[in-house]
């Protein structure tokens, strides 16, 4: 499992923070100076804590858990989609809907409805349907597509969340938090790295700075899946010989 070395950060911008004015106090440990009234973030830090932040996921994709990816705005959105896909996890990349973890039996029922009409196109089933309603039907696929596409093979709560831009998505933090989902974000220096489990310090507006991050917990997912943990199978308990009991406590008096 490799992670991006300090001068490939230094060269994908991950070290330029916000301007002084907009930072969060908690950030101070992870930011290394100031320069023209901008925070440099210390890429020493990001470099510890994205290590960590990739052997966690390596570890829960080695286990077949699952991580949701998440990252709507526009330059994020894009870059999720990409590696979430070629890791094989499900995402969140056009607009997060409300109660989609803390209701998420209804959400994968609209997810489930999805699939229902692709197979059902697929087959040929709408067919006998007028072309007016087949094309309601393609375009209530493409609606669907568009809100719950990403999640369509989500089948239980995700083991984990990683989340790109904490202001952006802080409905996201606060469902995940809610129903104790460890997250995995990106903060850059307007952000609270309290409020994460495996906070990873970097620029979240380039794209470069995006594309190194979710690319390097892409590759870790991806080399997680390759060395999967063997699961410990669950030994039957012994019934109890009423007869052999017996003869054991006569034995024994």
């Amino acid at each position: 499992m490799k992670t991006p070395t300090l001068l490939e950060m230094l060269k994908s911008g991950v070290h330029f923070g916000h301007r002084t004015s907009k930072w969060h106090p908690n950030m101070a440990p992870f930011i290394f100076t100031t320069k023209q009234n901008v925070h440099i973030i210390n890429l020493e830090e990001t470099e510890k804590m994205l290590v960590e932040a990739a052997k966690f996921v390596n570890d829960l994709a080695a286990h077949g858990k699952t991580v949701l990816f998440i990252g709507t705005k526009r330059q994020a959105a894009p870059i999720i989609e990409k590696y979430a896909k070629a890791c094989g996890m499900p995402y969140v990349s056009t607009r997060w809907l409300g109660g989609m973890l803390t209701n998420f039996k209804h959400i994968s029922g609209v997810a489930r409805t999805l699939t229902k009409l692709k197979t059902q196109r697929e087959t040929g089933e709408l067919k006998k349907y007028t072309k007016k309603e087949q094309l309601e039907f393609d375009r209530e696929i493409e609606r669907l597509e568009n809100i719950v596409g990403g999640i369509e093979q989500l089948f239980k709560m995700p083991d984990a969340v990683f989340i790109v831009d904490l202001k952006e998505e802080k409905t996201a933090l606060r469902e995940a938090t809610q129903m104790h989902v460890p997250v995995i974000a990106m903060c850059d220096t307007n952000a609270d790295p309290r409020t994460v489990e495996h906070p990873i310090p970097a620029n979240d507006d380039a794209v470069k700075s995006i594309e190194l991050i979710v690319g390097a917990l892409a590759d870790a997912i991806m080399d997680g899946k390759m060395h999967p943990v063997a699961q410990e199978e669950k030994k039957p308990v012994a019934k109890a010989d009423p007869v052999k009991e017996e003869k054991l406590a006569a034995a024994a008096e």
